[in-house]
C-alpha cells in the first residue's frame, strides 16, 4: 500500500481541468517521482467520485460502478504517494468521506482543496453548468445550498467552509491542504504549489499541455442556455462533454470574446458573506493553508461589467446567426473530407472466405467466357 494518498477534492473551477491536464498527461514521470495516479483513464476518477457519492445511473456499465474499488485496489498493490483528483468528491457528505477514507485503511489520508474568491468561483460555475446542458437562468443559479451529494452546481460544491466542515470530519485539519489561488500569479503558480502540498517536485515537468478554461461572453452564455432547452437526446455524460461543452461552448462561443459579467447585486453579496465566513473558519483550526487567505475576500471595489438580464433579444439572434453560420461552414468541410478520406481497408479474410472468394472469382470468370462465346455465335456474319 502506498504510505500516503493525496485526495485532490476541488473546488469546481478552481483549476482543477488545469492541474489534471498535466497530471495525466505527465503520469509516467510523475510515478517515476513516486507520485502514483492510480486508473486506467482520465475519467476513473470521475467515475469514483459519483460512485462514492450513490451518482451512478442504476444501469451503469461495470467500468463506472468499480472505478473506486479498482483505484483503491491499484494504490494497495503500490508504493510511495497516491493521488487521486476530480472536483465532484467536494459534494461528498460526511458519511461518504469517511466511507472514502475507511477504504484506504492503511495509509495516511490527506485532503487537498484549491479554492478562490467566491465571487468568481460563482459566476465560472454558472457557465460550467450551461456547458453541462443546464438551462437555470443567472437569477435562479444556486439559491439553495443542496442536501443531494449528487448535486454539484450550487453553494454545496461552491462553499469553501462547507465542504471543509464535511470532509472534516474524516480527515482532520492538520492533513487538510488549502490553495488559495493567486489571481494574479502566473498560471504555472497553483501547479507548483500543488506539487509542494504533494510532496512531488515539479521541476522539469511538462505543463505545455494543459490549457486555459477559458470562459464565454455574456450574450454568448444566454444564447447557449436556450439552446439547452432546445437540445433533444444530448442528456448522456458523453454528449454534453463532447457536443455541448467542448464543440459548442469551447471552440465555437468562447472565442467570440463577448462582454464579461457578473451575477445579481445579492448574489454578489451573498459572495462576499460567504468568503468572510470561509476566511473566519480557517483561522479556526489548524489548516495547512498554501496561499494568502485574503484572496478568497471578494473585491470591495468591482470592474463595471454586465448584467446576464442586460442581454436583449437582438444579442441573442446576432450569436446564433453566426453561430449557425460556422455550423453551416463544419459541416461543409467535414462532408469534403469525408468525400476525399480513402476508402477504408478490407481486413485480410479467413481461409474459408478467401477460398469462396477464389470460387466466385472463377465463376464469373467462366460465366463472362461463356457470355463471350454466345455473343460471337450470335454476331451478325458468323
Amino acid at each position: 500500500m502506498v504510505d500516503r494518498v493525496f485526495l485532490h477534492i476541488g473546488l469546481p473551477k478552481t483549476a482543477t481541468s488545469y492541474l489534471q491536464t498535466i497530471i495525466w498527461s505527465q503520469r509516467e514521470v510523475l510515478r517515476e517521482r513516486g507520485l502514483v495516479v492510480p486508473g486506467t483513464e482520465r475519467r476513473d476518477h470521475l467515475w469514483a467520485s459519483r460512485a462514492v457519492r450513490g451518482d451512478l445511473r442504476d444501469d451503469a456499465p461495470a467500468q463506472h460502478r468499480t472505478a473506486w474499488p479498482r483505484l483503491c485496489a491499484e494504490l494497495a498493490d503500490a508504493r510511495g504517494t497516491g493521488l487521486v483528483s476530480h472536483e465532484f468528491f467536494a459534494a461528498a457528505s460526511s458519511d461518504q468521506a469517511r466511507a472514502v477514507v475507511a477504504a484506504l485503511p492503511t495509509a495516511e489520508v490527506h485532503v487537498v482543496v484549491t479554492a478562490r474568491e467566491p465571487l468568481g468561483l460563482f459566476a465560472a460555475s454558472w457557465q460550467e453548468s450551461l456547458k453541462n446542458g443546464a438551462t437555470t437562468p443567472m437569477a435562479d443559479y444556486a439559491r439553495t445550498e443542496s442536501p443531494r451529494s449528487s448535486a454539484i452546481w450550487n453553494w454545496r460544491t461552491l462553499d469553501l467552509r462547507l465542504v471543509l466542515e464535511r470532509w472534516g470530519e474524516a480527515v482532520p485539519p492538520e492533513r487538510t491542504h488549502v490553495i488559495v489561488l493567486d489571481p494574479e500569479a502566473a498560471r504555472e503558480d497553483v501547479w507548483h504549489r500543488f506539487g509542494s502540498v504533494v510532496g512531488l517536485d515539479t521541476d522539469g515537468v511538462d505543463v505545455s499541455r494543459s490549457f486555459p478554461n477559458s470562459s464565454m461572453g455574456v450574450a454568448e452564455a444566454e444564447t447557449l442556455r436556450r439552446l439547452n432547452g432546445a437540445l433533444d437526446g444530448f442528456g448522456s455524460a458523453f454528449d454534453r462533454g463532447v457536443w455541448i461543452r467542448t464543440f459548442l461552448a469551447d471552440e465555437r462561443l468562447v472565442p467570440r470574446r463577448g462582454d464579461r459579467f457578473w451575477p445579481d447585486p445579492d448574489q454578489v453579496q451573498e459572495c462576499r458573506e460567504r468568503g468572510a465566513a470561509a476566511i473566519a473558519h480557517l483561522a479556526s483550526r489548524p489548516y495547512d493553508v498554501v496561499g494568502d487567505v485574503a484572496h478568497l475576500q471578494v473585491p470591495l471595489d468591482l470592474e463595471p461589467r454586465r448584467l446576464t438580464s442586460s442581454v436583449t433579444e437582438a444579442e441573442v439572434a446576432e450569436v446564433a446567426v453566426g453561430l449557425a453560420a460556422t455550423l453551416l461552414g463544419d459541416v461543409r468541410s467535414a462532408t469534403r473530407q469525408a468525400r476525399q478520406a480513402p476508402p477504408p481497408s478490407v481486413p485480410e479474410a479467413p481461409a474459408r472466405r478467401r477460398a469462396a472468394v477464389r470460387r466466385a472469382a472463377r465463376a464469373a470468370r467462366a460465366a463472362r467466357s461463356r457470355a463471350g462465346a454466345w455473343r460471337r455465335r450470335l454476331s451478325p456474319g458468323r
